[in-house]
């Protein structure tokens, strides 16, 4: 009987709500967006590239399904209020190239802003390019209603292609809460530097919550990904939010530490019981996901700094955000990677400012060597 009911939900949102969600081809242009006001940038022996979560420019409130949260809306004073400290620490730190993962573009949680459009207004950025990760009519859960937020890649200079490329779903959901899922994916653009070369900035954000081997064949993808561009000497910069461990991480289990108070659970391989999106032992080689990517390329923090309490990226702290302290960062999920050899890459993590985002930017320099 369960599976009938499954079925028929299934097949009603399929044929009656094909206009709520948005679905999305394995490979499709992404959206293009330019600053009001063009402005000059130079560029010299170096390159400036971060990566950062900004949580839907939500700063520390206790988010519904986040953070052992009750709110799934916030004022425009509220959303004006942390976007500004984005765009202050922008300006401060100076990235050329910024990766964002959970940005909005239309979303009623926070009054429908165009926050791409926002920071391209309020900083030196002249452009960017974005791909959706879930763009729903409506989200049936918690008054959450529109939805429209994903990836975006930020640049000094001038973005000449962009595309989004579609990531493997969830299987193990039922088909209705897959349907408003949601749609995980790659950016991919190219960026005209004023040295006359060109480089590829790659943008991921992967699964958090999957059980199954989502992320597996994720990582795969991007992986795919990258190494196209490498075997036909494309320059690349990449990274974004794994959701993944690093090789030789100290600790796998986070649930405790996640758990909220009356937390449903899951029993997982090893016995559990384990959180979705705390326990990263859910398939065979999940501990091991990203040592291809260490092996192949340049990552702006070495393997032997990845489990150094300052360059842990992620938190799940949520209570107000004027107590939280550094020792809140618990795991990294952030990386950058690139395939520039003839550059020497130095990164650092800043996870000082725990207020603005659950995610703590991660930066590289890429030097040219002399």
């Amino acid at each position: 009987m369960k599976y009938k009911i499954t079925i028929i939900l299934s097949l009603v949102l399929l044929f009656s709500c094909s206009s709520f969600v948005k679905i999305f081809e394995d490979i499709e242009e992404a959206m293009y967006f330019q600053s009001s006001n063009i402005i000059d940038s130079e560029f010299y022996d170096s390159l400036k590239v971060m990566t950062w979560n900004i949580r839907f420019g939500g700063g520390r409130i206790p988010y519904v399904g986040d953070s052992c949260g009750d709110r799934s809306l916030m004022t425009e004073e509220e959303t004006i209020g942390f976007l500004d400290k984005i765009v202050s620490y922008i300006k401060i730190s100076q990235p050329d190239i910024l990766l964002f993962q959970e940005i909005d573009l239309s979303s009623k949680r926070t009054d429908y802003l165009n926050q791409i459009q926002y920071i391209l207004d309020k900083t030196y950025f002249n452009y960017a390019s974005y791909a959706s990760g879930m763009d729903v009519q409506f989200a049936p859960k918690d008054g959450t209603g529109k939805l429209d937020f994903g990836n975006a890649i930020f640049s000094r200079w001038k973005i000449t292609d962009a595309e989004r490329i579609k990531l493997a779903l969830r299987t193990d959901q039922p088909s209705y809460v897959q349907y408003f899922y949601l749609r995980r994916n790659i950016l991919k653009v190219k960026i005209e530097l004023p040295n006359n070369q060109d480089i590829y900035a790659v943008n991921i954000h992967a699964s958090a919550f999957a059980t199954d081997d989502t992320k597996e064949k994720q990582m795969k993808k991007y992986r795919e990904v990258l190494d196209e561009l490498n075997s036909t000497g494309e320059y690349f910069i990449s990274g974004g939010d794994f959701n993944s461990l690093p090789p030789n991480a100290q600790t796998i289990d986070f649930c405790e530490e996640d758990r909220c108070e009356d937390e449903k659970i899951h029993y997982d391989v090893d016995g559990g019981p384990h959180l979705e999106g705390s326990y990263f032992n859910n398939f065979e080689g999940e501990l091991d996901l990203l040592t291809p990517l260490y092996t192949a390329y340049y990552p702006a923090i070495d393997t032997s700094l990845v489990n150094n309490h300052k360059h842990l990226t992620h938190s799940t702290w949520n209570t107000n955000y004027s107590s939280l302290e550094s020792e809140s960062w618990s795991r990294k999920l952030d990386y950058l990677f690139t395939n520039y050899q003839n550059w020497t890459l130095t990164g650092d993590t800043d996870n000082s400012i725990l207020e603005i985002s659950d995610h703590a930017p991660v930066t590289a320099i890429l030097y040219f060597n002399q």
